[in-house]
C-alpha cells in the first residue's frame, strides 16, 4: 500500500498517522504535519495535493491493517463470526481517530489501492456464506457497535460483549 509512495511521502503519512492518534482528526492539517515534520507547510505539497490527499492515504492504512486482522481472526478461527466481531472491535478501538476518519465519511474508492476495499470485506464475506446482502448488515452491525462505544454513547453500565453477542446472533441465528 504504501510502497507507492516516496520515502517522504510515507514520512508524512507517519506524522499524520501521530496527529490523528494523539489528538483526533480536528488538529490534521497540512500546517500541523508540517510542523511536526520541522518543515515549512508549502513543502507538502510536492507530495500531497492536499490534506484530503493524505486522508486518503491514512483510510487506506486503516483499511489494510483492519484487513490484516479480519484475515488472521479467520485463520485463527476459521469462519467465526464472533472471531472475527472481536478482531473489528480490537482494532477499531485501538485506533479510535483513524477508524472514525477512515469510515465516519464517504469512502474515497476510486483513490484507494485497486482491491483494498474487497480484501477488507472478503473475510466477512466468507463467514457470510458469500450473502453479500448478510456481510454488509452485519458490518452495519458491528460499525454502529464500534462507533458507539468510541463516542462513549453507551451508559457505564451496559453488557456491550452480550449486546454484540445478541445482535450477531440476531443476524445469524
Amino acid at each position: 500500500m504504501t510502497d507507492r509512495l516516496t520515502p517522504r511521502a510515507r514520512e508524512i503519512v507517519a506524522a499524520a498517522r501521530e496527529l490523528l492518534e494523539e489528538s483526533g482528526p480536528s488538529v490534521l492539517t497540512m500546517r500541523t504535519i508540517a510542523d511536526r515534520l520541522g518543515i515549512k507547510a508549502p513543502s507538502l505539497y510536492k507530495h500531497f495535493p492536499d490534506k484530503h490527499a493524505v486522508e486518503v492515504e491514512l483510510t487506506a492504512q486503516m483499511l489494510e491493517e483492519s484487513a490484516e486482522a479480519l484475515e488472521a481472526a479467520a485463520g485463527e478461527s476459521s469462519g467465526s463470526l464472533d472471531a472475527l466481531a472481536r478482531a473489528y472491535r480490537t482494532y477499531a478501538l485501538a485506533h479510535p481517530h483513524l477508524y472514525c476518519l477512515a469510515t465516519e465519511r464517504p469512502l474515497p474508492r476510486t483513490a484507494l489501492p485497486a482491491g483494498l476495499e474487497d480484501r477488507a470485506a472478503l473475510p466477512l464475506l466468507r463467514a457470510c456464506g458469500g450473502d453479500r446482502d448478510l456481510a454488509r448488515a452485519t458490518w452495519a452491525f458491528a460499525h454502529g457497535m464500534v462507533v458507539l462505544e468510541i463516542h462513549g454513547r453507551f451508559p457505564a453500565d451496559a453488557d456491550l460483549d452480550a449486546a454484540w453477542k445478541r445482535g450477531l446472533k440476531a443476524l445469524h441465528p
